[in-house]
């Protein structure tokens, strides 16, 4: 049984092992076939592993000092796949990013200062830099607080995140089809891509109200299908290619707020709809908000700096957006408070031969 160190942390709403990139293979196929058998993936509940048989449960950080001058460390994610043997690292994951700023503290990879300690992050996934603010009062990172972030019961500490390059992150353009608006399988949507390749479309298009649960929409299979069919659309358009083995772009649906926020939101990842929303979703449809002739924008528009409350099945999460001086849409902040908690830390054994 070979043993690898590790720490098993929440981020936001999703959780996993966080690992230092020195512990683990540098070949990225042997790397990945450890963290397939690391995480118990192909078998619907993980049970061979440390997976959480769920999406948001089956996630992996890397973490490494950066060489980069404008960041600290480097961070790559990895989304393991529940039922299938296989990983996607073309994504990055806004919730796993809340656990990399307290990581790297506590490893000492960056130096704590009192009261707040900024870590300067790297997302090697979609190379964007992300600033990570951690309570770290007399230099020790702070977990306990009263932040409260539905989709985790509870509070903790804040972590303010925010984005300083997420336009274009996969695709190097805002609108990487060219087109505020394009029409897939005769849905009008709109394909974004900041901090996460979208595509959006109005719930209604789809013959939904967009507050249905994530298992009742999980449940409908033809819908399940005609979606999977815009999504495999849309990434052509994007420039993504053939996306049917990638999780991005993610398909999310939007309709009016109703319990006092901005926008309603199912966000899927994408064959399965969140139980919330992903903080990098979050980011981007926030940021649609301020694009003339969006989806998002249609239902609610945005022109200057704004607080943007997106509702989702487990509650809300606020973004803030901030214009910078040119007042383009693409050279805009985003910015949210998130938390996490340090939940074990060890080693993770793994057959030196897979069964």
């Amino acid at each position: 049984m070979q043993a690898i160190p590790c720490v098993l942390m929440r981020g936001g709403t999703s959780r996993g092992p966080v690992f230092l990139a020195n512990h683990l293979p540098s070949d990225p196929a042997q790397r990945d076939e450890l963290l397939i058998r690391i995480m118990g993936s192909g078998h619907e509940l993980e049970i061979d592993g440390i997976g959480g048989g769920s999406a948001q449960t089956s996630k992996v950080a890397i973490v490494s000092t950066s060489p980069h001058p404008d960041a600290d460390v480097d961070y790559l994610f990895v989304q393991v796949l529940v039922n299938q043997r296989r990983v996607d690292t073309a994504p990055n994951c806004g919730n796993m990013l809340c656990a990399i700023g307290p990581f790297a503290i506590e490893h000492g990879l960056v130096n704590a200062k009192s009261p707040v300690t900024r870590v300067r992050i790297r997302n090697l996934n979609t190379h964007t830099f992300v600033d990570s603010e951690v309570m770290t009062p007399k230099g020790k990172v702070r977990y306990d607080g009263a932040t409260c972030i539905d989709g985790v019961p509870g509070s903790a500490a804040p972590i303010k995140l925010t984005f300083l390059n997420a336009a274009g992150a996969k695709t190097g353009s805002l609108l990487p089809t060219g087109n505020v608006r394009d029409v897939f399988d005769g849905v009008s949507a709109t394909c974004i891509d900041m901090a996460m390749p979208m595509v959006v479309v109005h719930a209604h298009e789809l013959g939904k109200t967009g507050y249905e649960s994530p298992t009742e929409l999980d449940a409908d299979l033809a819908f399940m299908a005609r979606l999977e069919k815009i999504r495999l659309q849309a990434g052509l358009a994007m420039g993504l290619g053939d996306v049917s083995n990638m999780v991005i772009p993610k398909p999310v649906l939007l309709s009016a707020a109703r319990n006092g926020g901005s926008l309603n939101t199912r966000y899927f990842m994408p064959h399965n709809c969140h139980r919330s929303l992903a903080a990098t979703g979050a980011i981007g449809l926030a940021s649609a908000c301020a694009v003339p002739g969006s989806v998002a924008h249609e239902i609610f528009p945005v022109d200057g700096p704004a607080l943007i409350r997106l509702e989702h099945a487990g509650g809300q999460i606020e973004v803030s957006l901030e214009p910078a001086e040119d007042q383009r849409p693409e050279t805009m902040r985003a910015s949210l408070v998130r938390t996490a908690r340090r939940l074990f830390t060890g080693d993770v054994y793994v057959p030196s031969i897979s069964r």
